[in-house]
């Protein structure tokens, strides 16, 4: 019995050892010999200010306020210097908190940053100063995601390249909603030229369209830095719904490369807009049956390739074209439109695309009493090449090659596209024929007929394009398109692991929305404040009496326990005070409710300022009644969406003021207004005022359709005389409605050159609708 307890003793002392040895080594592979943990500003400032080649500088998980890292130190390739988070994710930054970064090989990972902004113009930087800018530096593994200035307005970047050899992988940036590109590549100054950059592998989420300019994904340089060479790479990223404006990647640089991205339902483009010699290569853009906004690549400049690229599903026009090659302006200004020359467009398959290849987009020629010199683009693409590509329609397309302006400068070669037999002005070098797709993972689909027999178009220097979209060498088995085998392998564009940090989850569970039963006007309140995104509120009472505004912040739904018999909310609140305010992220849905004000005050209203990101409202089969404003968008306040259908308003002095963006710098106040069989009457003023100021013809948004919807003794008061104010929007559908004793002079006046029309109304004693060719609208830029 001794001998045994002598063993049992020896064999606890060897597992002892033996953990203690394992512990041991997992902590060397946890932390460097020599890390430092450090836990607050002090010792981080402290800790880096110290740091030797080799070091590795540890933040403790938790909340960080306030914190601006200044990251400075000098590392070697062998040997960098790293600052990480001690457990990826868990460390958290928020508050007005930045990091910059300046010296040699550098590495910042797993840093989390949310519910804040940055006080500065970036919230990572890679450079510290003008005199200390970052070299051979990288920052992985990172979420940046809602951290945005207070209004839509103040401008900054989450990224801002400087220096050279820098790069951004792995992380994930989403919900970028003020004014500013989410990433920047500086180009000013020689230690910034020919930067060589990385920005690979990351996950782009949601960016919301901003309403205006100046909100791309990605731009690489400037106006005024546009003709120095770049030679950033973006790579293997996916683009997902980002939507800010119609760039989502501008190209303002030369010798840039862009290869093997999904863009996916994102409503832009990929865009050459300044300079020249970029590849485009590998890349899929795919559409979304539910946005005729979804875009694929716009050229502009000179000695592009773009090749291999796949492009399925996409139903954007003109600017968002699949493919939009552009009109240039004679001796452009470096800030305008150089002529499309020289360009190669190769080996690329177009699969259920709209007008898929778009010449001389942007050509205005018929503007030129309205417009200087200066912007009329009337020079189309000259010495481009298009060869090798495959176009096929499920349903045939009347015109697969739109000519907007001359394409004598374009040679077409060894192209070949299956229409089902719907005819088209053709071109030489586009072959009508048979052939059949085989879909080899969700919206990706190849050729399952053998094109061998179509002779590959050997163009000068097509040697370069020695491999397919999967990364098969043509050299064995060339044929045309972006795949050269039927036989070609899934490429899991959509696995969400190849792109982002793997701790963090961008699609987490949607928890099941609760039902709230309120019974009275303390217990609507309540549940308000109470619910989560997505909640449901039934009104079970027929009255609640509101005396101060109902606060919307996150997804809600409003309704009626008997849509019959609505329920009534009277809000009684102070003159221009909302019933319901509108407040960053609010999203409501109010179905079959009775929403009665006081003549003074508003149904609806955004804040007044701090619209630190966008609204949406649906109104449904509602009356409101007896309010100053049925909507009062203030300045800098932004909607996606706002839905009135099946809706009753009456008896108010205005109708929907959607005019608060009054600088003329191109931004609006909504992106999507639609209006559907509802009916007005007794609106005092304009029913609609919807306003854009300022000439870009770039920007394509302003939305707006009315629809089956009936206007009576509306606009007397309206001094402008207009029922329907849509001055700027660039889409406006007035269909099927009936305007009857309105007493204004027009319904509407609307831009003939751009996509704005009316079809089958009824007017009695309403006035007229008109258009205008050109609007005078005065340059942003």
């Amino acid at each position: 019995m001794e001998q045994l307890l002598i063993k049992i003793e020896l064999m606890m002392k060897k597992a002892f050892i033996l953990l203690f040895v394992l512990s041991v080594l997992i902590g060397c592979q946890q932390s460097k010999p020599g890390a430092r943990m450090v836990s607050n500003a002090d010792e981080l400032t402290e800790a880096i200010a110290n740091a030797q080649p080799g070091a590795e500088i540890i933040m403790a998980n938790g909340e960080w306020t306030d914190i601006q890292i200044r990251f400075a130190g000098t590392g070697t390739d062998e040997e960098p210097i790293t600052l990480r988070a001690e457990t990826p994710g868990q460390v958290i930054i928020q508050g007005q908190s930045n990091l910059k970064l300046g010296g040699e090989y550098l590495v910042v990972d797993g840093l989390y940053f949310t519910n804040g902004a940055s006080p500065s113009e970036s919230v990572i930087q890679f450079f510290i100063n003008d005199d200390t800018l970052a070299n051979n530096c990288r920052v992985t593994n990172f979420v940046i995601k809602n951290f945005n200035k207070s209004q839509r307005n103040k401008q900054d970047l989450w990224v801002l390249f400087k220096g050279r050899n820098n790069q951004l992988d792995h992380s994930y940036l989403a919900g970028k909603s003020n004014r500013g590109p989410t990433i920047r590549v500086n180009l000013q100054g020689n230690e910034s030229i020919k930067n060589y950059h990385k920005i690979n592998n990351n996950h782009f989420g949601f960016r919301p369209p901003k309403g205006g300019p100046s909100a791309e994904t990605i731009q690489i340089g400037s106006s005024y830095t546009s003709m120095t060479p770049s030679y950033t790479l973006v790579a293997d990223n996916l683009f997902n719904r980002c939507n800010g404006e119609v760039e989502i990647i501008s190209s303002k640089s030369n010798f840039n490369e862009f290869r093997n991205n999904v863009f996916y339902k994102s409503e832009g483009s990929l865009v050459t807009r300044h300079g020249n010699y970029c590849i485009i290569d590998g890349n899929y853009f795919i559409g979304d049956e539910d946005s005729p906004h979804v875009g694929g690549v716009r050229l502009i400049g000179t000695g592009h390739w773009m090749t291999n690229n796949y492009f399925y599903n996409l139903s954007g026009e003109i600017f968002r074209a699949p493919l939009a090659v552009m009109n240039g302006i004679p001796r452009s200004s470096i800030n305008r439109y150089i002529q499309v020359t020289d360009v190669n467009v190769a080996y690329n398959t177009f699969v259920n695309c709209v007008s898929p290849l778009q010449f001389g987009v942007g050509s205005n020629v018929d503007q030129k009493d309205v417009l200087p010199a200066s912007e009329i683009r009337s020079l189309p693409p000259i010495r481009t090449l298009v060869a090798n590509n495959i176009i096929y329609n499920d349903q045939g397309d009347r015109i697969p090659i739109f000519r907007h302006d001359s394409i004598d400068g374009v040679d077409f070669k060894s192209n070949v596209i299956n229409n089902q037999g719907v005819a088209f002005r053709g071109v030489e070098g586009l072959e009508v024929k048979e052939f059949s797709l085989a879909e080899i993972e969700k919206n990706v689909w190849v050729p399952s007929t053998d094109l061998s027999e179509v002779k590959v178009y050997n163009g000068f220097e097509f040697d370069r394009i020695d491999k397919d979209i999967f990364g098969n060498y043509r050299s064995a088995n060339n044929s045309i398109g972006a795949a050269i085998s039927k036989s070609s392998q899934s490429s899991n564009i959509m696995d969400l692991s190849k792109y982002g940090p793997d701790w963090y989850n961008p699609s987490p569970a949607e928890v099941d929305a609760e039902i709230h039963i309120v019974g009275n006007s303390d217990e609507l309140n309540a549940a308000i404040e109470k619910a989560k995104d997505g909640d449901v509120i039934e009104l079970a009472s027929d009255l609640y009496m509101i005396d101060l505004s109902l606060k919307i912040d996150k997804r809600l739904t409003i309704q009626s326990a008997d849509s019959v018999n609505k329920s009534t909310i009277l809000f009684t609140g102070g003159a221009q005070t909302p019933a319901f305010e509108m407040n960053p992220k609010g999203d409501l849905t109010l179905r079959a409710v009775r929403l009665e004000g006081n003549k003074e005050n508003h149904a609806f209203a955004s804040l007044k300022e701090n619209m630190s990101s966008l609204y949406n409202l649906t109104i449904l089969d509602s009356e409101i009644l007896n309010f100053d404003y049925v909507l009062k968008a203030h300045k800098y306040s932004f909607a996606e969406y706002i839905k009135f259908q099946s809706t009753i308003i009456t008896n108010c002095n205005n109708g929907f003021e959607l005019s608060g963006e009054d600088d003329d710098r191109g931004d609006y106040n909504a992106e999507n207004i639609y209006i559907i069989d509802s009916q007005f009457d007794g609106v005092r003023k304009n029913v609609i005022n919807y306003y854009r100021g300022g000439y870009d013809e770039s920007t394509v948004g302003g939305n707006l359709v009315v629809k089956g919807c009936t206007f009576t003794n509306s606009g007397e008061g309206e001094e402008n005389g207009t029922l329907l104010n849509t001055y700027g929007i660039i889409n406006v559908d007035i269909s099927e409605n009936t305007f009857r004793n309105n007493k204004v002079k027009l319904i509407t006046r609307l831009w003939g050159a751009k996509n704005n029309s009316a079809s089958n109304n009824t007017i009695v004693n309403s006035g007229k609708i008109i258009s205008e060719k050109n609007l005078p609208l005065k340059l942003i830029y």
